[in-house]
């Protein structure tokens, strides 16, 4: 059977744009952009024109793209204005983009009470804009707002919006799931109705996740005879967010039926890049990536309990639906009280530790890890902290710097203005090379005032850890009362975007803290590479 194209279009620039706490600059628009066209995206929605400083900005200077269409977003002509003479939809239409998507009604609940107009006037101005698109020589697409609760309320109506859209030269239909409320065998049933009435080749899917089904309402609509499918990356956008395209993607590409009944146009190459892209939108964020999202995420392909790594150590797919490097990411055998010798073996490998499976080491490391899990540690979510510690065991990890010790101290007090502040400052000495390091630092809590003293001066090893960078702190309380026991777990990332996660324990939350920094900046050393202080190497 040959496989009919399927179109991917991202509203990330747009739709995403309204998430919660997301403000993207035009440069962050432009990365984007380049991102989506180099991964394989059909249509890059960069906007709307005209609506704030920052769209009008980007359309000025749109990214040069090579494969995807350029697309800019507006709404209809208003009630009462013709196409000529509405300022809304002559910004859009000055943006001069290859293709125009339109939003309109096509719930006649919204045209009676959002608009205030007649069925028919709302069927004019879908048509008229259209039409106009479509009289510049340009893709004209119409986005039927709300369009499943419109055809579940009134069919007819519903339907009349699309073939207005259709009659005026629309190439695409786009049917909206705005308030994210249908389920997947409804999407199923109504797009196949739809069908009959509009052909699948010009019909397009836009969901939202509400009831956390964006992905699986897309995929039926496809299934259904949908040829155009939105979507953002990482599922941004409004309430719960729409479509993850990222999710889409490999499904489409991989999966049955899709695989044999659509062309997505991604190529081997392009889907190998998807988990960098997914990441690219988070650093742009400045937050950590999701680690359980499905194909790119960190945990995707983690195995954790000793009788499924075991398995996947014979075959990944005793426990994978799919290889991990399809999509660009890596397994991850991991580590904790669960384990058993195979995931001490597998994590050691992927070290570049070739152990022998009957060194008594093993066994001792194995019980190791279960007894300072036991204690409060955890290092399936903390492998360089693991790293070093099987390193230390095997004699590996090189002297570096001893710590004497440190002070932190918090003052709260009110400044100048009579604001009330709190400020703390660290004292850190260090040992290197026989030479006594002492170090101040200042932050706005203890944790920061101590990375700050740590990282002020080590000496020779200063010009290792510039770019170090902590990118994320959790502390967990183990135990109950303010005696508790503490676990702290630290992020952190150098310019090789190369991120790292280690962990401290302690009844005293500072002294889990500062076991973490001393564990992330060791791994950092002795991942560049940095001498052993003095000439001997020993263990930390």
């Amino acid at each position: 059977m040959e496989r009919e194209r399927l179109y991917l279009f991202d509203t990330t620039l747009r739709d995403g744009a309204q998430t919660q706490g997301v403000d993207f600059s035009v440069e962050d628009k432009t990365n984007i952009a380049m991102a989506l066209d180099g991964l394989g995206i059909d249509y890059v929605e960069g906007g709307w024109p005209g609506a704030n400083p920052g769209d009008t900005a980007f359309f000025a200077n749109p990214p040069k793209l090579e494969r995807a269409t350029f697309t800019a977003f507006g709404m209809t002509r208003r009630p009462g204005r013709s196409v000529s003479n509405d300022p809304g939809l002559s910004a859009i239409l000055d943006a001069k983009t290859p293709a125009v998507c339109i939003v309109g009604k096509a719930w006649d609940f919204h045209v009676d009470v959002a608009l205030g107009i007649s069925l028919e006037e709302n069927l004019e101005l879908i048509a008229d804009s259209i039409a106009e698109i479509v009289r510049q020589g340009r893709e004209a697409m119409y986005d039927a707002e709300h369009f499943f609760d419109g055809y579940k309320a009134n069919p007819d109506f519903a339907l009349s919006c699309l073939k207005a859209a259709y009659g005026a030269g629309a190439r695409w239909m786009v049917l909206c799931d705005t308030n994210g409320g249908t389920l997947p065998d409804e999407v199923e049933r109504i797009v196949t109705e739809v069908t009959e009435h509009i052909p699948g080749s010009h019909l397009g899917i836009h969901t939202h996740n509400d009831t956390e089904n964006a992905v699986a309402n897309t995929l039926m609509a496809v299934k259904a005879g949908v040829r155009q499918v939105q979507g953002t990356l990482n599922g941004l956008g409004e309430r719960c967010g729409n479509a993850n395209i990222i999710s889409l993607i490999p499904s489409l590409v991989l999966k049955e039926p899709f695989k044999s009944m659509v062309d997505t146009g991604i190529t081997e190459k392009g889907l190998k890049n998807i988990t960098t892209v997914s990441r690219l939108l988070d650093d742009i964020l400045n937050r950590s990536p999701n680690r359980h999202q499905a194909y790119v995420g960190s945990s995707a392909f983690a195995h954790k309990g000793g009788l499924h790594v075991s398995a996947v150590e014979k075959d990944p797919k005793t426990y994978e639906h799919v290889e991990p490097s399809l999509v660009g990411n890596k397994r991850h055998l991991l580590v904790s009280d669960q384990a058993g010798r195979s995931n001490i073996l597998a994590q050691l490998r992927d070290f570049g530790l070739n152990i022998d499976p009957k060194d008594p080491k093993v066994d001792r490391l194995l019980e190791e890890v279960k007894q300072r899990e036991f204690d409060g540690f955890s290092y399936d979510g903390a492998l360089a902290s693991f790293e070093l510690m099987a390193r230390r065991r095997l004699g590996q990890v090189p002297k570096y710097f001893d710590v004497e010790s440190f002070r932190v101290q918090v003052e709260r007090r009110h400044n100048a203005k009579g604001e009330l502040l709190s400020v703390s400052d660290a004292v850190v000495k260090l040992m290197i090379d026989g030479e006594r390091y002492m170090s101040v630092g200042e932050g706005n809590g203890p944790v920061n005032a101590l990375d700050s003293a740590l990282r002020k001066d080590l000496g020779k090893y200063s010009d290792y850890i510039d770019d170090l960078r902590l990118v994320d702190f959790k502390v967990r309380i183990l135990t109950s009362g303010t005696e508790a026991v503490t676990r702290v777990l630290i992020e952190s990332t150098d310019k090789s975007n190369k991120r790292w996660f280690t962990v401290g324990v302690s009844p005293n939350i500072v002294d889990a803290s500062f076991a973490a920094l001393i564990d992330s900046i060791t791994y950092k050393l002795y991942r560049s590479g940095a001498p052993a202080a003095g000439k001997q190497a020993a263990n930390v």
